[in-house]
């Protein structure tokens, strides 16, 4: 459409400019190129709105990229705080003499500082399992109908481990069986059976295991601990062929592979149980994973992160004083984009505050709490320098205060991060921050082409008007000429007549 448009009016603007030309050589019509005038009373006519509509959406346009670009530095500069507090590096974490034996992690929000204990792994925690014993060749092939009944509780087994000597499945001693269910089966494949077993998710995993000639077994695990101990045994089995899986003390078909059994551990002196070798209810903001069995004490010690938190406060002043170098430029009150803009300017004020805002809630008198306290003072120009003597001696002296700042608040209250969180949120807020910003400018900016379109179409009309006018002033002045040559050519007669 605008080709085409383009196209007709300079079409127009070629066959103007001929038809003046002829006129002038003809020396018909008034002889002034009304084309040009017509252009230049136009623009005459218009030019300070126009120039003013253009200045105006150029303004909007450098308003609504830089309102985007701090929004986006802003979030950019939040998230990679929160990645750094999220990774754990931050943290006090704990060591483990033989992680080999027993690997120790951090759980969130672990206070760690301090930590000294003694622990002995004298047993891992296992899951039984169990296999059949004979092979079925065509697993595939269907035999079984029936009904099995899962149920889950303690045994006892033989010496060897490959058989059940005793279960209870009412541990709880009222007469009744704890836990169990039925699977039933109906014209029943290998497969379909464990894929039955399986479909009730209850804790024991059925698996088909081929040996490479020809043969298929089934294998059943269940969960560790002591409790987790499972018997499966056919209550229905029309024709026989179901007992074959039983898993129980009378069990023919089957040997077990493994049997269920708490971790056992000693800590300092203690002797404890878990059902499994994971562990995070022993330790207070420790997580304990037993690999082995120890011949000996592990000891559990902690390891502050000084480095690197003294490495996060430098890259945390060095981002800063990019990001409010990017804030004071905008907002600078003669020459800023977004110098009148509200949320720019209360950003500003959020991040000249920062350093001196409390970080935490819980620091004892007398402790740091802000990013001042240990050492990051504020220039006169808004950004930041590191008291490198003053961040040493709060690493040094109250390590758990500096580590508190930086730690990571999964409710986002306390910490460094929550608090730029808080300022990024509120300052790109699409309702009163810099996303309404650029919804606002953006708005505008449709205003501004709105008039533009507007003034454009008063200026065509405004041209044709002209042109109108024009030709009937040279249609005018043509006839005219054409009268007064007449006359002249009358007069010349009469006089060549007289003589």
């Amino acid at each position: 459409m605008t080709t085409t448009t383009n196209t007709t009016s300079s079409t127009s603007s070629v066959v103007t400019s001929a038809t003046q030309s002829l006129l002038t050589s003809l020396n018909t019509g008034s002889g002034v190129d009304t084309a040009s005038l017509v252009t230049s009373l136009v623009q005459a006519q218009f030019a300070q709105k126009t120039a003013a509509l253009t200045a105006k959406a150029d303004t909007l346009t450098t308003q609504v990229s830089a309102a985007s670009t701090l929004k986006s530095t802003m979030s950019n500069f939040s998230a990679a705080l929160q990645s750094l507090v999220k990774g754990g590096t931050l943290t006090t974490q704990p060591v483990s003499s033989n992680g080999n034996a027993l690997a120790v992690s951090a759980l969130p929000g672990a206070k760690l500082s301090g930590l000294s204990r003694s622990i002995s792994v004298d047993q891992l925690a296992s899951a039984q399992s169990a296999r059949t014993t004979t092979a079925i060749s065509d697993r595939t092939n269907k035999f079984a109908t029936g009904t099995f009944t899962l149920s889950f509780g303690q045994a006892t087994y033989s010496a060897d481990g490959s058989k059940m000597d005793s279960f209870n499945d009412d541990l709880d001693g009222d007469g009744n069986v704890d836990r169990s269910l039925t699977i039933d089966l109906d014209n029943a494949s290998l497969d379909d059976i464990a894929a039955a077993i399986n479909a009730k998710k209850a804790g024991v995993t059925a698996t088909i295991i081929t040996d490479g000639k020809g043969g298929s077994f089934l294998s059943l695990k269940g969960q560790t601990g002591t409790d987790q101990a499972f018997k499966l045994t056919a209550t229905t089995d029309d024709d026989g062929t179901l007992a074959q899986f039983n898993v129980d003390p009378n069990a023919t078909g089957t040997s077990l592979t493994g049997g269920a059994a708490n971790a056992k551990l000693t800590v300092d002196g203690i002797d404890v149980e878990r059902a499994t070798n994971s562990i995070a209810d022993l330790i207070d903001g420790v997580k304990l994973d037993l690999k082995q069995v120890t011949t000996g004490a592990v000891a559990l010690s902690s390891s502050s992160p000084t480095a690197a938190l003294k490495q996060a406060v430098t890259d945390f002043v060095d981002t800063y004083n990019l990001t409010i170098a990017q804030v004071t430029e905008q907002t600078n009150a003669k020459t800023g984009n977004l110098k009148s803009d509200p949320a720019a300017r209360a950003l500003l004020t959020s991040l000249q505050g920062l350093s001196t805002k409390s970080l935490t809630s819980s620091a004892a008198a007398g402790e740091p709490n802000s990013l001042a306290a240990i050492g990051v003072r504020t220039n006169r120009d808004g950004t930041l320098t590191i008291d490198a003597t003053a961040l040493d001696r709060a690493l040094a002296e109250t390590p758990d205060s500096v580590e508190a700042m930086f730690a990571y608040s999964s409710i986002g209250i306390n910490g460094l991060s929550a608090k730029l969180d808080s300022i990024v949120t509120t300052a790109t807020s699409v309702i009163f921050g810099l996303g309404a910003s650029v919804s606002r400018y953006t708005a505008q900016q449709s205003t501004i082409e709105a008039a533009q379109a507007a003034l454009s179409d008063q200026s065509e009309q405004m041209t044709t008007r002209l042109t109108q006018q024009f030709a009937s002033m040279n249609s005018k002045i043509s006839a005219y000429k054409s009268t007064q040559s007449f006359l002249d050519n009358q007069i010349k007669a009469w006089n060549q007549g007289n003589n």
